[in-house]
């Protein structure tokens, strides 16, 4: 039996990926143990995986960043995301490191698989420990020669010219976007005997790299490294139980076009986005559905328009394929799955990785990035105005769809995770996929190395 230990940040973006590969795993007949945070402990028991809870790494609730990081709310922008760098992220290295070393002490894992801000993987592996595989739950903002650095929400630029200006922003980027993230990493590492890195962007594994999207999502490199594989995307599936709201007949038997708002669950201001498109689209001939929307109350909007429906949840499996837009802060998971819909997307926000997968949705051609997060109700008016009346962006989306659906990521990436714990070497050979018919008829999809 292989063992795999999962390692993920408490952060929702990073655990809910995860779930669908940890039960794929566990029914292969592997053995799973996971360590995150506490709040995620049912999520992770119920993929059959065994939860390790944080020791020394400091567990908190990711619904409110600003009250478990104090100092956090008075940033925006870049200062934001140098501020998470080193808080949220860097400072855990040595004490998830010391919590995956007492973990490993009791369960040897083959192989851990760590989201992709989860370092301690990486130093682990660097005192004895197994190798490590990234699960790439987010843009895949690795240094390459034709692109800027992570953060600056810049298109590519392969060309000479463009490679010279990528040179000089890593340059730049070292020192002031990365400067604080890299010596607080010295100091962690320091701790632990360990040399020192730099900070660059999410984690590259020299072993294997599971990024949960297309290539068609994702910018062209001419120096993507073997070990990268693009698996399709990662979609958790809704809860037990959903019960349609009364007027749920009006989107599955829709007069009209449907527009879906979200927040996000990191920056969840409901003024940003949700007020103004609620504002922008009240006298257009659309439903409006806001899901996300703590209560009515909360929005200061008396009445709400007439063509607007507000809900605290609404699974993403249930509603999507009945969008016609999404109106969204840039979370990476929702805008895939919009995407694996062929649902077009209008993006507004500016922390996190949002500035990078909002350039990723313009350059595919699958939507209009606002770049801000505060849009006016007249921005968001004539973006989602645009996008009904354009086919373009339609049609950028269902081309991604259509390559979404040659993928099925959680057996893929479960085949290359049983390749790397077999071989304990790089995995660099592409899949094949193989449709294969059972004895009752039924056809199944089956994944193996060219």
């Amino acid at each position: 039996m292989t063992r795999f230990l999962i390692a993920t940040q408490p952060i929702t973006g990073h655990v809910l990926p995860a779930l669908p590969v940890a039960q794929t795993l566990v029914e292969r007949g592997h053995e799973v143990r996971w360590y995150t945070g506490a709040k995620f402990r049912s999520k992770v028991e119920a993929t059959g995986a065994v939860f390790e809870p944080f020791r020394a790494a400091y567990d908190y609730d990711d619904s409110d960043f600003d009250a478990a990081f104090p100092g956090r709310g008075s940033l925006s922008g870049v200062n934001q995301m140098k501020f998470d760098l080193v808080h949220v992220f860097v400072k855990q290295l040595a004490p998830q490191h010391r919590d995956l070393e007492a973990i490993l002490a009791e369960f040897p894992a083959d192989v851990i698989l760590a989201d992709f801000s989860t370092a301690a993987a990486a130093s682990v592996h660097e005192r004895g420990g197994p190798p490590f595989a990234i699960l790439g739950a987010t843009t895949l903002s690795i240094r390459s020669r034709d692109t800027a650095p992570f953060g600056l929400g810049m298109l590519p630029d392969g060309s000479p010219l463009g490679r010279l200006r990528n040179r000089l922003l890593y340059a730049f980027a070292a020192r002031t976007v990365f400067g604080e993230a890299s010596a607080e990493a010295a100091r962690q590492l320091a701790s632990l005997g360990l040399p020192a890195i730099k900070v660059e962007g999410v984690i590259l594994s020299p072993y294997l790299h599971l990024q949960a999207t297309v290539p068609g999502f994702e910018y062209p490199r001419s120096d993507l490294p073997a070990q990268v594989h693009f698996i399709g995307a990662l979609l958790p599936d809704a809860p037990n139980g959903f019960t349609p709201p009364a007027w749920w007949p009006e989107v599955t038997h829709k007069e009209r076009p449907v527009v879906l708002v979200t927040q996000g669950t990191a920056a969840t201001n409901e003024e940003d986005l949700i007020v103004p498109a609620l504002k922008a689209l009240a006298g257009e001939d659309v439903l409006v559905i806001a899901a996300g929307v703590k209560s009515n109350g909360s929005l200061g909007i008396n009445p709400l328009p007439s063509n607007a429906r507000v809900e605290a949840f609404l699974p993403f499996k249930h509603v999507l394929p009945h969008v016609d837009v999404y109106v969204t802060n840039g979370g990476f998971g929702g805008i895939q799955y919009a995407l694996v819909n062929g649902v077009p997307v209008v993006t507004g926000g500016t922390t996190e990785d949002k500035p990078e997968t909002n350039a990723r949705i313009a350059w595919s051609g699958a939507g209009i990035n606002l770049k801000t997060a505060n849009p006016t109700p007249d921005q968001v008016r004539d973006a989602v105005r645009r996008v009904l009346g354009e086919p373009q962006y339609r049609q950028a989306a269902q081309k991604l769809k259509a390559e979404f659906s040659k993928h099925h990521a959680p057996a893929e990436a479960a085949v290359l995770l049983e390749r790397l714990a077999e071989t304990r070497q790089p995995v660099v050979e592409p899949l094949c996929m193989e449709e294969r018919v059972r004895e009752d008829g039924v056809r199944t999809l089956a994944w193996s190395p060219c």
